[in-house]
């Protein structure tokens, strides 16, 4: 009797690229199950960038979010949480708590946390996989946050792609 062995690299998920596209997060494309990301503040804040055009779209993602905050007392809100709304049979939006506070001031710096992102994408990746989900965005983190994608692509890569969940990323435009 042959004996193999395999690493326990051999079992590990294929790695796919992230997929750069010109369009809307709020219409991702593909077929499946999918998860539309974006970064809020811990504050309880939503009125600015790209959640406006998730609130167009859906009402359920900003009425969950801000009960979610109301109720923080008694829940996991807080610098990377994550929260998943189902917003039609094969849709989710999550929200991704990555920001301290909404403004960036001369001393404070810029509110998005990098190391908040990270733990919250790790939540992301283990929703997508449970539903067996792609995830799309926007440059999360990037906009008001004041964030940079220098930073924001590696945990991306790191956190889904890495385990093999298809990841799409939408610059908004024609």
């Amino acid at each position: 009797m042959t004996s193999i062995s395999v690493s326990a690299a051999a079992y590990r998920a294929p790695m796919t690229e992230i997929e750069y596209v010109r369009g809307d997060a709020t219409e991702p494309r593909g077929k499946g199950v999918r998860i539309v990301a974006h970064v809020c503040n811990d504050l309880g804040g939503w009125g600015k960038g790209f959640v406006l055009a998730v609130s167009r779209r859906w009402p359920e993602p900003e009425a969950a979010y801000r009960r979610w905050h109301r109720e923080r007392a008694g829940n996991d809100f807080g610098l990377g949480a994550a929260q998943f709304v189902q917003v039609s049979p094969y849709l989710w939006v999550a929200n991704l708590v990555g920001q301290r506070g909404i403004r960036a001031g001369r001393s404070s710096g810029v509110p998005v946390r990098y190391e908040a992102i990270g733990a919250a994408l790790g939540k992301l990746a283990d929703k997508a996989v449970e539903l067996g989900a792609s995830v799309h965005m926007p440059r999360i983190g990037c906009g008001l946050a004041g964030g940079k994608w220098e930073r924001v692509e590696p945990l991306v890569r790191e956190r889904l792609v890495g385990r093999g969940i298809p990841v799409t990323v939408y610059d908004f435009g024609a």
